[in-house]
C-alpha cells in the first residue's frame, strides 16, 4: 500500500557513539524522503563526532574511529541536513524516544534553527509494539516476509522501516484496536496525522519524556518528586526547580522547551500583577449623595466682592 501524503515524509535513522541523548553524538545519518508523488530521495552521510567511538558501539553499527576521522562534523553538515528534510514530517523506528531528540540536540549544538513546530511524527516501532511487540528485524520478517540483510546499517534500517510501515498499513487496514482504557478504534490508517496521534504514546512535550501533556493538554513534569504536577504549578511553588533543570544534565531540547514555558508563565504572571495594581489604584466612586447646589444670591455676590476686591 502506497502512502497518502499531504507533504513529504522523511524516514531517518541515526548511528551514534552511544544512547545518552545529552552526551553522545551522531556518527551516521540516513534519510529517506518520500514525496506525495511517491518519488523517493535519499541522503546518507558519515559524521565526525569529535570524540572517540566506544568499542561496544562500533561493534554494534560497524563504524570505527578511522572510518570517520576525515569526514565533516555535524555542525558543518547541519544546514545540508535541515535543507534536505525541509518541511517534511518525520518518521522512524523508535524515533520519538531517541532519533528525534538526538537530532535536535545536534542541531541546537550547531546553532541551527531547525524547528519541529508544525510537523507530524510517526514512530513505526510504536505501531509495531502496540500491535505485535517485536524488533525491527522481526518486524521486517513478520510484515514483509523477508530477512533483513545488513541490519544496523543506517540506510538498510531506514529503508526496512519504510517498507514495514507500508506493510502495516495493509495488514491493519480496518483492524480494531482496544487501548488500556477499553476504548476501541481503528487507528492504523493511511494518514500521517492519524499515525502521529497513535504512535505518540506518552504525548511528550520534549520527546525525551521529561515533560508530557496531561489529560487537559497542559505540560506536566514526568519524573522525580514533582511527577504528575503541572509545570506552571511547579514554577509557582518552587521557582528554583526551573534553574535546577536548566543547570542539570538534561537534553538541550528539554531545556529549550522548559525555557519557553517559563518565559510564557512569567509574562502571564506579570500581566496579571499589572492588572491587579491598576485595579487597586482605580479611584473609588463616591456613592454618598451630594447636597443640591444653593442658588446664587445678591448677598453672596456682595460677600465675594468684598473678599476679593472689585
Amino acid at each position: 500500500m502506497e502512502l497518502h501524503l499531504k507533504r513529504p515524509l522523511a524516514f531517518f535513522d541515526l548511528e551514534t557513539t552511544g544512547v545518552n541523548i545529552s552526551t553522545d553524538r551522531i556518527v551516521e545519518i540516513a534519510i529517506l524522503k518520500v514525496l506525495p508523488s511517491g518519488e523517493e530521495q535519499v541522503l546518507t552521510m558519515r559524521i565526525n563526532p569529535e570524540r572517540p567511538i566506544p568499542v561496544e558501539s562500533s561493534m554494534f553499527h560497524g563504524i570505527y574511529d578511522e572510518d570517520i576521522k576525515d569526514v565533516e562534523t555535524f555542525k558543518q553538515r547541519a544546514q545540508e541536513v535541515a535543507d534536505f528534510i525541509g518541511d517534511a514530517d518525520l518518521a522512524g523506528y523508535n524515533s520519538n524516544k531517541f532519533d528525534i531528540p538526538m537530532l535536535m540536540e545536534e542541531f541546537i549544538r550547531a546553532g541551527n534553527s531547525f524547528s519541529l513546530e508544525g510537523r507530524s511524527f510517526v514512530d513505526v516501532q510504536n505501531i509495531f509494539h502496540q500491535m505485535e511487540q517485536r524488533t525491527l528485524k522481526a518486524a521486517y520478517k513478520f510484515y514483509c516476509n523477508e530477512s533483513l540483510e545488513n541490519a544496523h546499517t543506517a540506510e538498510a534500517d531506514v529503508r526496512a522501516t519504510y517498507y514495514v510501515l507500508k506493510a502495516q498499513l495493509s495488514k491493519y487496514d480496518d483492524v480494531a484496536y482496544e487501548d488500556k482504557h477499553g476504548n476501541v478504534s481503528k487507528p492504523v490508517v493511511n494518514d500521517v496525522e492519524a499515525l502521529h496521534k497513535f504512535t505518540n504514546l506518552s504525548n511528550p512535550v520534549d520527546f525525551a519524556g521529561r515533560l508530557v501533556f496531561d489529560a487537559d493538554g497542559d505540560p506536566t513534569i514526568n519524573f522525580g518528586k514533582h511527577k504528575g504536577r503541572k509545570v506552571t504549578e511547579v514554577f509557582d511553588v518552587e521557582p528554583s526547580y526551573y534553574a535546577w533543570m536548566q543547570n542539570g544534565d538534561f537534553p538541550l531540547y528539554t531545556k529549550r522547551v522548559l525555557e519557553t514555558l517559563w518565559t510564557a508563565h512569567r509574562a502571564k504572571k506579570k500581566e496579571s500583577q499589572q492588572q491587579e495594581r491598576k485595579a487597586a489604584v482605580k479611584p473609588q466612586q463616591d456613592t454618598k449623595p451630594k447636597a443640591p447646589s444653593k442658588p446664587i444670591t445678591t448677598d453672596m455676590l456682595k460677600g465675594l466682592q468684598g473678599k476679593f476686591g472689585k
